[in-house]
């Protein structure tokens, strides 16, 4: 049964303090024997100041981010899912970028990459607006990290938790776990969060892993927390809260088949004409 460990984060502006909080959490956790490390959306960089944040997602910089993290992965012994970083787009934008470091390595730097498909752009009425296609290029492509700790891992980001159609692709291929890092605003996170990442692990069938973003961050946004890891059958196993910190839990792989065995809605599912 292998254990994980979640990273809720404060990211802030400067990726250099974002990044030493990471190496520590790493770090812990391989101490605790877990076998992979999950962190938040944007968890080397939130910054809504968008040029200022252009100046740390210089493709130099970015590669040499990459690199510190393969190397964390295998100092360390733990593999390290990235919830995600800016990246340069070839778009001339920026990419929302998922990343997956093994911890077995031994090459250059390469970990699997899944760019944000859907757009945070809406209008809160908290008076709260969010332009991300702005400044960013939605990804295209559906991705799933084959033979993990976890075991086939498919990859999503935030928002992405809103469009089903996506879950039920990483569901088509019989993923055992999802990852859905955040940063979640809080009005939403309040009224959406729980709700929605439980119906996205009923309906795949799978594991879902939040780790969250939580609290006041220095470029004057707030966001939810409650980092949360959901089993197969919708039951919450673990809620963090609302603070910062590193949080555990043991994945029973075995519950995947006694859940798609009791409900075979993978099996069941039927096109739906137009």
């Amino acid at each position: 049964m292998p254990k994980i460990a979640i990273l809720q984060m404060t990211s802030g502006i400067d990726p250099e303090a974002n990044l030493f909080a990471i190496e520590d959490a790493a770090q812990a956790a391989a101490g605790e024997g877990a076998q992979v490390l999950f962190t938040p959306e944007m968890a080397t960089l939130l910054d809504r100041d968008r040029k200022r944040a252009s100046a740390s997602i210089e493709p130099g910089l970015v590669w040499e981010l990459k690199e510190r993290l393969t190397n964390y992965a295998m100092e360390f012994g733990i593999d390290i899912a990235l919830g995600s970083m800016p990246v340069p787009s070839q778009e001339g934008r920026f990419a929302n970028r998922s990343m997956y470091f093994d911890r077995n390595c031994d090459g250059p730097v390469d970990p699997v990459t899944y760019d944000k498909m859907h757009m945070f752009d809406v209008e809160l009425s908290t008076g709260e607006t969010w332009r991300e296609s702005k400044a960013y290029e939605a990804g295209n492509k559906v991705v799933a990290v084959e033979d993990t700790p976890v075991g086939r891992l498919g990859l999503s980001v935030c928002y992405d938790m809103r469009f089903p159609a996506l879950f039920e692709a990483l569901g088509n291929r019989r993923c055992d776990a999802i990852a859905v890092p955040a940063a979640f605003t809080k009005p939403t996170g309040e009224a959406h969060w729980h709700v929605l990442l439980r119906a996205r692990a009923i309906e795949a069938s799978a594991f879902v892993i939040a780790a969250a973003q939580t609290g006041k961050h220095e470029d004057g946004r707030e966001t939810y927390g409650h980092s949360l890891v959901v089993d197969p059958w919708g039951e919450v196993l673990l809620d963090m809260g609302e603070e910062p910190g590193l949080g555990f839990c043991d994945i029973d792989l075995g519950r995947i088949a006694e859940v798609r065995a009791q409900v075979p809605s993978l099996a069941n599912r039927r096109e739906i004409p137009n």
